[in-house]
């Protein structure tokens, strides 16, 4: 049984910085990837970003680009989402998800949440202004 656990969220003044974590259990192999998803309210759950545990491949939607790194720890099978120079906007609840073990979404980046199979229950990010 796949299982995600999102940590790290909280509260913080536009410009500050916070560090999500996603912890994996679960997966046989490496060959997976984990994606993040955000939702604010009144929105649709969009795409953050994405990295393939088998060779930390990052990907970054366009608008997350310059501000959000990636990374995992594979011996801790943690996934970190460093967020800097944060904004009101990025206000949300952070979810973590994975698709199938093989998958080639984030290797494409492909961030569509109809096409995950396992999710967090999400950890809230609010940004003050």
């Amino acid at each position: 049984q796949v299982l995600l656990h999102e940590s790290g969220g909280g509260l913080v003044q536009a410009g500050g910085s916070l560090k999500l974590s996603c912890t994996a259990s679960g997966f046989t192999d490496n060959y997976y990837s984990i994606y993040w998803f955000r939702q604010a309210p009144g929105r649709e759950r969009e795409g953050v970003s994405c990295i393939s545990i088998r060779d930390g491949s990052p990907y970054y939607t366009d608008s997350m680009k310059g501000r959000f790194t990636i990374s995992r720890d594979n011996a801790k099978n943690t996934v970190y989402l460093q967020m800097n120079s944060l904004k009101p906007e990025d206000t949300a609840v952070y979810y973590c998800a994975a698709d199938q073990p093989y998958g080639s979404s984030c290797l494409f980046g492909r961030l569509d949440p109809h096409g995950m199979d396992y999710w967090g229950k999400g950890t809230l990010v609010t940004v003050s202004s």
